[in-house]
């Protein structure tokens, strides 16, 4: 069973979104529609996709141990600034949109809400991130297919998907062509091995916590 706001069609709990046709206007319309606040919604290529399940306990621990991480690497890099923007809004106008579960800007230069604008980054004003990463459990598909497609188009050049069921990270880089490709090191995160993210995700059943501790250990070789 569906629920319809408007025009578009809502899971309900428990449900796994489905893209949907959709234009640019319906999408800003979406965005704007006090029932879907706070939902995650995407737009890429004339489709409109809409989340409004709440995250489960695997799903938010994966997503916070990720937060811990960047701190824990920033640590390292003495005078390297970064801000970390977990599940704002990024697009670029007629292109696409998305709401990543990570959102990271490495460098200064950070994106900075102005009052009466609307409350996502506009990709033509600002620079895009440095890394964007999905946490998947219920929509590995989609991240790995139309969202990877869709990070592509608004030319942010590192992607993570972290799959919660294969306790794995899997990293693109994007490529002159317009296209990601896999990597096995992290640019974003200078020469950080993949690898050791997904060694990293294996002790998450001790806690995130004693899984940051354990990367921050092994990060003190590299």
């Amino acid at each position: 069973m569906t629920v319809t706001t408007a025009k578009f069609i809502l899971p309900e709990a428990g449900q796994i979104p489905q893209w949907q046709a959709a234009t640019w206007e319906d999408y800003i319309a979406a965005c704007e529609n006090p029932p879907l606040a706070e939902a995650k919604i995407f737009f890429y290529e004339g489709y409109l996709w809409i989340d409004m399940g709440n995250e489960g306990p695997q799903h938010a621990r994966f997503n916070d141990l990720f937060t811990i991480i960047f701190f824990v690497w920033f640590t390292t890099k003495i005078g390297q600034t970064f801000d970390s923007l977990s599940g704002c809004v990024i697009e670029k106008p007629q292109v696409g949109s998305g709401a990543p579960d990570k959102v990271l800007y490495i460098g200064g230069d950070f994106p900075e809400w102005q009052k009466g604008e609307p409350r996502r980054i506009n990709l033509n004003q600002w620079r895009v991130p440095d890394l964007v990463g999905e946490i998947s459990d219920t929509t590995l598909t989609s991240d790995l297919d139309e969202k990877k497609r869709l990070y592509a188009a608004l030319g942010i050049p590192e992607y993570w998907v972290v799959d919660i069921k294969g306790v794995r990270v899997l990293a693109f880089r994007l490529q002159e062509n317009g296209k990601y490709q896999e990597c096995d090191f992290s640019v974003a995160l200078e020469g950080l091995p993949i690898a050791l993210l997904s060694e990293t995700l294996k002790l998450l059943n001790e806690g995130n916590g004693t899984a940051a501790m354990w990367f921050a250990q092994q990060i003190g070789s590299l």
